[in-house]
């Protein structure tokens, strides 16, 4: 199912797998599903899940047990913006809840191609879309009204457009190519809604994150060998200041990782079911890991307070998994079912 849909978390979703507003406040009364984990699953059928911040509780399909209907299919990702969660669905819609209680308040579903990843700047909501993705052509980013609900822009960009970023009046976009290749970031004005530049890296970039220097960090998965064609994976550090690329970090021949978390100084990745890390100063990858995952197998990975967390989609068709490690000493702290191609993790 990865090859076919080309769907990563990301974490980090996270995701970075997460936006930026992941920890927003609100004066609304605590909700149930407030002050804790959330992960979503890409399907068969696609759900979301939580589980509480104390580790204590767990609860499964969560959209449906609040409004009694399914999230549709394959759900690519979820965005959060003041009290509301986006939970975006490839077949074109936008589902629009209040994060604390998962109850539906909107649909977008006009205006929307393949949609992928959601972000939020100057009170609007960015888009990334494929459109149609055998057509190279055709990919946009959509500029989303929030208060209307309404697309009122769009802005052509390259092939496969994927995860998308809002860093102050910017939002980045990493191009993984849908079913082909890419090997840019897009750069939007968010004041205009154009496409300001182009920033040139490695093959099939698609996870980013904002250091604790303020580099804009994008893991690059380069062409695996099925392709006939492989290239070098690397991360890329990028200077926000100028929009050009400062360091990229290579990997060695046959070294794909497609995975990438950051928490306290260290820019996790993994090579297999391998955690391996750097520091913001580092001046190449290691291949040597802190430790194995075992069994696990990782399809979603994300940090936040001093935990690592991991999700496995398990077989793909029964459900997933969501593993929690301790960042220093890496032993398994807890483990929870997750949806069914459980990928994106993130926290309310």
């Amino acid at each position: 199912m990865k090859k076919i849909i080309l769907s990563i978390f990301a974490m980090s979703l996270l995701i970075v797998s997460c936006s930026s507003d992941d920890d927003a406040t609100s004066s609304e009364p605590l909700g149930a599903y407030e002050n804790g984990i959330i992960v979503s699953g890409e399907g068969g059928p696609s759900s979301i899940s939580f589980i509480s911040e104390d580790l204590m509780t767990s609860e499964n399909q969560i959209y449906f047990n609040v409004n009694n209907e399914a999230t549709g299919v394959y759900l690519q990702s979820l965005g959060f913006n003041d009290d509301k969660a986006y939970i975006v669905v490839d077949a074109g819609t936008i589902t629009v809840v209040n994060r604390y209680t998962f109850e539906k308040l909107a649909t977008i579903s006009t205006g929307l191609l393949t949609p992928r990843y959601i972000a939020f700047a100057n009170g609007k909501g960015y888009v990334s879309n494929w459109g149609d993705p055998v057509d190279e052509t055709d990919d946009f980013v959509a500029v989303i009204d929030l208060t209307s609900n309404e697309i009122i822009n769009t802005i052509a960009v390259g092939n496969g457009p994927e995860q998308i970023l809002a860093v102050d009046d910017s939002v980045y976009v990493s191009h993984k190519g849908a079913y082909g290749t890419n090997n840019i970031v897009s750069v939007i004005n968010t004041s205009s809604d154009a496409l300001a530049t182009t920033i040139t890296v490695h093959d099939n970039p698609d996870e980013m994150i904002v250091n604790d220097n303020g580099d804009l960090v994008v893991l690059s998965s380069g062409k695996p060998a099925w392709t006939g064609d492989e290239t070098k994976a690397a991360i890329t550090k990028i200077d926000m200041t100028t929009n050009t690329v400062s360091t990229a970090l290579e990997f060695s021949d046959g070294q794909h990782p497609e995975l990438m978390m950051y928490l306290n100084g260290n820019l996790y990745y993994n090579l297999g079911n391998s955690v391996l890390s750097i520091t913001d100063d580092a001046t190449a990858v290691t291949t040597t890991p802190l430790f194995s995952t075992g069994a696990i197998t990782l399809y979603g990975m994300a940090a936040k307070d001093d935990r690592l967390y991991f999700a496995d989609a398990v077989d793909y068709s029964s459900a997933g998994q969501l593993f929690i490690f301790d960042e220093a000493s890496h032993t398994l702290i807890n483990s929870f079912n997750a949806p069914v191609v459980a990928s994106k993790i993130y926290f309310n």
